[in-house]
């Protein structure tokens, strides 16, 4: 199973959907989730059908976070151009794990 790690330090269990089936499923259909999911190429997201609110995060190439943003189902998140990959996880985590813009992120097996 793949983690998240910031700063040399595990801070989730981590789901990938780097397929174009995967990223389109989503976290649709779900009622929460332990961990993050980690969509790969992705440059926006929505919330459309959506159960919960999700914190967002964009990642460049290298994974750091370029931008952080909570959404209530049923909306459609913004475009961003240098964004390579997104992170969602339920609302609230990014802040309890300590994430924020600026970190880079890490993914180990």
């Amino acid at each position: 199973m793949p983690w998240l790690v910031r700063e040399g330090r595990v801070v989730a269990s981590l789901e990938i959907a780097d397929t174009p089936a995967t990223r389109r499923v989503g976290l649709l259909g779900r009622d929460g989730i332990e961990g993050a999911l980690l969509l790969q190429p992705a440059r926006s997201v929505h919330t459309l059908r959506m159960r919960f609110a999700i914190d967002v995060a964009h990642l460049d190439r290298d994974f750091t976070i370029i931008s952080v943003t909570r959404m209530s189902p049923w909306r459609l998140g913004r475009w961003r151009r240098k964004a390579h990959a997104v992170l969602e996880t339920e609302a609230g985590c990014l802040r309890s794990w300590g994430v924020k813009v600026g970190d880079q992120l890490e993914i180990r097996e």
